[in-house]
């Protein structure tokens, strides 16, 4: 554990530090211990011999104060180490995540990174608030024994013999708790999901009849989290009380055998007593570590959890990257990609020029969103290539390549802050001109001149106090600020309002008006498919047709059906009341 946590920090002067203070406090506590023998062997005799006594009750006396002293700079010592681990992990997990393929973030590995993240805080504490009893429980006893082996080599021997077997069982014991843990934090997990779909469903519960009782799932997560942590106990409870009955046993053996070499004459009373006090205080470290089996083992989550997405490996970098983009052309040769087993693009080649607007057209699952997630190398195709520029997309400086492709998602995320920091995202040092005019070309102007606070409007979590095609505004608002040499467009105006729909559509026009920009847009509406110079109909992750929309629309293939259809739906969302 202790070689995995430096793996994870690699410059660990101040946990050094820390433990080392607290190895030499333990030792310290252990060697003070020591001094009774010697003390007690002088001052417990007929005649007391305080001549003997003295240079260990001097020596006692400088380590007592040593040990405070110590104590005094250790605890600073521990804060000062939690907090620089705590700063180097999240820093360190911050810019790992960077460095992964932008598909990797889907909904189950941000949960992980946002729990390694939360970990990263409690791991740096553990180390504290554990490691240094660990260190203590340890140590002391190490000290202890090697103590009692001055004075009395049978006793040395029994104590050391309890150790093997406690450290054996508080082994099973740590396992035992970190499967429990585990357990117990899957159903913590559902809960909390459950919890969160209560808070966000109320509308419906409540429409339902069901607002005091929730959800079946979110009852029966309730009770799943119930029966796991009496399962949790019940494993729990062999490996805790085996730990328990081995220290108590070894407990009444050096009792025993002390009370018996005390009659026999083997020890003076008062080495007896000193002796005796040794094994309880060793006895009684080897029990508290029992205690601290719970922390070991969330210290043993913590550092999985981290190195799970430490682990992950980045993208492959070329040696020497490409940092310039010739010309925003696209083109692909011959690409094939699956997601794990599951083929999605197979033999896919065509090509964007520079300046050009392509549409793909099919139907759900034909791999239209894979295209632009391969464009901006949120993956790495499976065999074939990518080229911009006429450069290999692998070959360009990762930050480069994404510095020249804006991305317009279906679904737009925006930050629980005003519209104008939406929109500056994609360029912080915008000036007013350059906002007021990215605000235009999207539409995004009718929306701020309906909100009483103008640019200033704060548009809630997730942007829920904008309606879906204002939402898309701002997104295609960033693309304009940007001023990116390509432009993806993933279903920017599907399922919006007539009116969302035309201000999209002409945004997007907008968009590809630029003789230097490539655009490539998922889209159906026919007022942005007109707009397009090509259209690639996709089907099963192929290209089955393409051509010039004129060109395909009379030539009644896929692209027409899609057509008709979708002209269709839009006639009757217009017509009905």
């Amino acid at each position: 554990m202790i070689r995995r946590l430096f793996q994870l920090w690699p410059q660990p002067r101040l946990l050094l530090r820390f433990a080392l203070l607290e190895a030499v406090l333990a030792v310290l506590q252990g060697l003070l211990l020591g001094s009774l023998v010697p003390i007690l062997g002088a001052l417990l005799r007929a005649e007391p011999d305080f001549a003997a006594a003295r240079p260990w009750l001097i020596g006692a006396a400088v380590g007592i104060v040593a040990h405070l002293a110590l104590s005094v700079v250790a605890t600073p010592a521990g804060f000062a180490a939690s907090n620089e681990l705590g700063i180097h992990l999240r820093r360190a997990l911050m810019h790992h995540v960077t460095t992964l393929p932008l598909g990797w973030f889907d909904s189950q590995r941000r949960a992980e990174f946002v729990r390694a993240m939360s970990g990263a805080a409690g791991l740096a504490t553990i180390c504290v608030v554990v490691g240094g009893p660990v260190l203590n429980c340890v140590l002391v006893p190490t000290t202890i024994i090697g103590v009692t082996f001055a004075f009395d080599w049978r006793l040395a021997l029994v104590l050391l013999a309890i150790a093997p077997v406690a450290l054996v069982l508080l082994g099973l014991a740590k396992r035992t708790n970190m499967a429990v843990v585990d357990d117990m934090e899957t159903a913590t997990e559902d809960i909390v999901n459950r919890t969160i779909e209560f808070g966000q469903a109320q509308p419906v519960l409540r429409a339902a009849g069901e607002a005091c009782t929730g959800t079946a799932n979110m009852r029966h997560a309730l009770l799943e989290h119930r029966r796991r942590y009496a399962r949790g106990l019940n494993r729990l409870l062999v490996p805790d009380m085996s730990y328990t009955a081995a220290v108590v046993a070894g407990s009444a053996v050096v009792l025993v055998l002390g009370a018996w070499f005390s009659l026999s004459g083997k020890l003076e009373i008062a080495e007896t007593i000193a002796v005796l006090v040794l094994a309880v205080r060793y006895l009684e470290r080897l029990g508290a570590l029992s205690g601290l089996v719970g922390g070991l083992g969330a210290l043993d989550v913590a550092i999985g959890r981290i190195e799970d997405i430490m682990h992950q490996h980045p993208l492959p970098r070329s040696t020497e990257p490409v940092r310039s983009v010739a010309h925003s052309g696209i083109e692909f040769q011959d690409v094939h990609f699956a997601y794990s087993r599951t083929p999605v693009l197979s033999g896919v080649s065509f090509h964007c020029p520079q300046g050009s607007t392509t549409a793909l057209v099919g139907p759900s699952g034909s791999g239209k969103t894979t295209i632009t997630r391969l464009v901006a190398r949120f993956f790495d195709v499976g065999s074939g290539q990518i080229r911009i520029g006429d450069i290999d997309i692998r070959d360009y400086d990762p930050s480069v390549l994404l510095e020249h492709i804006a991305i317009v998602f279906q679904d737009v995320y925006l930050f629980d802050t005003t519209i104008e920091e939406n929109v500056r995202i994609a360029k912080p040092d915008a000036t007013r001109p350059e906002l007021e005019a990215a605000a235009r070309a999207a539409r995004l102007d009718e929306v701020i001149a309906r909100q009483p606070n103008g640019w200033a409007t704060e548009v809630g979590e997730s942007g829920t106090q904008l309606s879906g095609g204002e939402r898309q505004r701002v997104s295609i608002a960033r693309a304009f600020l940007k001023q990116a040499q390509i432009v993806l467009i993933d279903e920017a105006a599907s399922a919006l309002d007539p009116e969302n729909e035309k201000a999209i559509s002409e945004a997007i026009t907008g968009l590809a008006a630029d003789p230097q920009r490539t655009v490539l847009v998922i889209a159906h509406a026919p007022a942005t498919l007109a707009a397009a110079d090509r259209v690639i109909t996709l089907g099963h992750g192929t290209i089955q047709e393409t051509g010039t929309p004129g060109e395909l629309r009379h030539a009644g293939g896929a692209y027409a059906q899609i057509y008709d259809q979708y002209e269709h739906a839009r006639r009757w969302r217009i017509a009905a009341p």
